[in-house]
Parts: C-alpha cells; structure tokens; sequence
C-alpha cells in the first residue's frame, strides 16, 4: 500500500487499529506535506513530474526570480524529494519521490471540507 492509498483508507479506521508500521507512514506523509506545503512548491512538482527541468525553465514558466527558485528546489533537494544532475552550466532537477504526486492527488480528490 503506497502512502496516498494509506491516508485514504486510513482516514476511515480508528486509531487503535493502526499498527507501527502504518504510524511510519503517517510520519512519512507528514513530513513529506510539510516540505511541499508551498504554491510554489507544488508548481515545480507538478512540472518536474513531466520532466527533468532546468532552473532557468522552471522560473520562466513559474513567473519566480531564480534565487526563490533555486532556495525552494534546494530545500526539496536536501529532503529527498527532487534530485539533481549538473549539464555543463545548467543545473536539471527530477522527481525524485514520485508518491508525493500520489499524495497530492489523493488531496485535491478529497472530498472533505476544504
């Protein structure tokens, strides 16, 4: 079961009947929520979820200064959630934790009261 499907299903169970295992996936939920909890930041997901991009692509199309840019792509970076490769003087992130698009989309299919 990937971490959407989990917090889908999870939603509707008691808290009782949740085991260890199911707690480290709520753990990794969380803090996976937290690191992309940003317009910005869901942006550069859902267009690195198409594609390995560069910097310079990602800011023309996000309408975002590079330097905003660069300081979210790295924060996503450091906690595992993009990777990065180096092509002479540009600078190509990828998806790296593809279930974060999973996770975001179980979200905006919820159907709570948002």
């Amino acid at each position: 079961m990937n971490i959407c499907s989990y917090i889908c299903i999870s939603n509707h169970k008691p808290m009782e009947t949740q085991t260890l295992h199911n707690k480290e996936k709520l753990e990794k939920a969380a803090f996976i929520l937290k690191t992309v909890a940003h317009p910005t930041r869901l942006a550069i997901i859902d267009l690195l979820h198409q594609k390995p991009m560069s910097v310079s692509e990602l800011s023309r199309i996000i309408d975002c200064e590079q330097s905003l840019l660069s300081h979210h792509l790295m924060n996503m970076k450091l906690r595992g959630i993009l990777s990065s490769q180096k092509e002479g003087q540009n600078v190509y992130y990828a998806l790296k934790e593809k279930d974060v698009v999973k996770l975001i989309a179980c979200i905006e299919h919820c159907n709570c009261n948002m």
